[in-house]
């Protein structure tokens, strides 16, 4: 998903995660995560910002042998989540938890809509700054993925902004007519 094999360059076949992740565009920034307390970015072969220099190659199915910087890493895949784009590595015997965010996931969290949630709602955010146009649900609703629910006018444009989970609608943050900016919360979910 995020290895880096010969200047930054990895094919599909050497990884067993296809379907996991659009390996193709290496170039692609991520938002890496470790265990869930250490995190940092990743693009091509840069890592936060600086060039890192491996040589990654298959062994078998889900098996890798990576070099990098003169030390030798023996890596299998354990187990692969696409949904929450979370993998489980054993590297030399240690296990690690990897969750990798692209630039899509980062926006959904940025708006208030994160897959880790597992297709619940917390907020509703602004994607960019606009006119609240319609608003289409009230507090105590409770909503779908897919159901509309509200609309901001930006640029002559009207945006349906819609769920991508569930959810309740705990309180409504603006008004018809209202001005907002981006990253704004607009409604809040229970």
């Amino acid at each position: 998903m995020f290895l880096v094999s010969r200047g930054g360059k990895v094919k599909h076949s050497e990884l067993p995660l296809n379907d996991f992740a659009p390996i193709s565009n290496i170039s692609a920034m991520y938002k890496v995560s470790v265990n869930g307390n250490k995190s940092f970015s990743v693009e091509g072969n840069t890592v936060d910002g600086q060039q890192v220099l491996t040589d990654i190659i298959a062994l078998e199915d889900r098996f890798f042998h990576l070099l990098s910087d003169g030390k030798s890493y023996n890596i299998e895949v354990v187990k692969a989540d696409k949904a929450s784009k979370l993998v489980t590595l054993k590297v030399n015997g240690n296990i690690y938890e990897v969750s990798a965010k692209d630039k899509f996931d980062l926006l959904m969290d940025q708006m208030g809509f994160s897959s880790a949630d597992a297709g619940k709602i917390k907020e509703l955010k602004a994607p960019m700054p606009g006119l609240v146009i319609e608003i289409r649900v009230t507090a105590g609703d409770t909503v779908k993925k897919g159901d509309p629910i509200i609309v901001l006018e930006a640029m002559k444009m009207e945006n349906v902004l819609k769920a991508t989970g569930e959810g309740t609608v705990k309180s409504i943050e603006v008004q018809k007519s209202q001005s907002v900016e981006k990253g704004q919360v607009l409604i809040i979910f229970e």
